[in-house]
């Protein structure tokens, strides 16, 4: 088995176990933001900290990353801070496997982005691919109590598990870019190289935003050091993962073997969180996954 496979199953792994740790935070004690700043304030440190003992121990060839290097990682850390978001405040609307299923449309809107702005064209195999994930979004979504006309298919969930899906979309393209900036021939160094970078940005960003934004946020995340600190360390070995499969290969192929976390969490809303999936939200999450591996592999 090829090494980015193995780090691409290791990244959806640690990615579903630090969900499950958000949606806790998110529930118990911290606003969205504060759950998401939990992420980055506990592991860019130790990033940082990792990537200078190994530039001091070992003074591997690595040069300083230039302007196009920050700008990827500074759109792709906006992009993955607002999906993070995003989905913190979808598991709350929704139980875990469904808001996941949700995020995991994320390859069907990067095809439809790349359709509208770079013209890139869709096979037929890809159109009824999009198709059938359209159908499995619609099927997820379900009805709303009240609603008429689109308000029955368009809800809040659904335009939130969208926006994330998108957003992690852009993310995953700005990284692999960020990663193959990096001038060294070892792609675990160039994936910690960005992983220090990017986490840093992220950590100082969010931390102005909650400064302002949500005054005392900052003190309680970091009074909850017991459960956020586990949210860094597994946040942590996801990104770093993501980052040497990104390195090793295209995002989509990497994203396509990730859709292994629908089954981590359905395994997940059944035994941690005890929710119940209904017949209909398993149809929609069968569509789903059949419309992404076939959008990657016929598409």
């Amino acid at each position: 088995m090829e090494f980015w496979i193995v780090a691409s199953i290791a990244a959806a792994l640690f990615q579903t176990v630090r969900f499950m740790l958000q949606k806790h935070l998110a529930q118990v004690s911290l606003s969205a933001a504060g759950a998401t700043f939990a992420r980055f304030v506990y592991s860019a440190p130790l990033a940082v900290a990792i990537l200078g003992v190994v530039l001091w121990g070992f003074a591997p060839e690595v040069t300083w990353p230039g302007l196009r290097f920050w700008g990827f990682g500074a759109v792709g850390g906006v992009a993955q801070i607002t999906a993070t978001v995003c989905t913190v405040m979808l598991f709350g609307r929704r139980n875990f496997a469904v808001g996941m299923t949700f995020i995991k449309s994320e390859v069907l809107l990067t095809a439809l982005i790349g359709l509208v702005v770079l013209g890139e064209g869709i096979s037929s195999a890809g159109t009824i691919a999009i198709a059938v994930g359209v159908a499995g979004v619609l099927v997820l979504s379900g009805p709303v109590e009240g609603g008429v006309g689109w308000r029955k298919i368009v809800t809040p969930s659904a335009a939130l598990g969208l926006s994330a899906g998108a957003l992690f979309g852009v993310s995953a393209v700005c990284y692999r870019g960020a990663t193959l900036t990096v001038a060294s021939d070892l792609p675990m160094l160039r994936a910690l190289v960005t992983l220090a970078a990017v986490t840093s940005m992220q950590m100082i960003g969010l931390w102005i935003w909650l400064r302002f934004r949500e005054p005392g946020e900052v003190g309680r995340v970091l009074g909850a050091w017991r459960s956020a600190g586990f949210v860094g360390l597994t946040s942590m070995a996801g990104s770093f993962s993501w980052f040497v499969a990104f390195t090793l290969q295209n995002a989509a192929y990497v994203k396509t073997v990730g859709q292994i976390e629908l089954v981590f969490g359905i395994i997940a809303t059944l035994l941690f969180f005890r929710e119940r999936i209904s017949g209909r939200e398993y149809l929609g999450i069968a569509l789903l996954a059949v419309s992404i591996l076939g959008l990657v592999v016929l598409g």
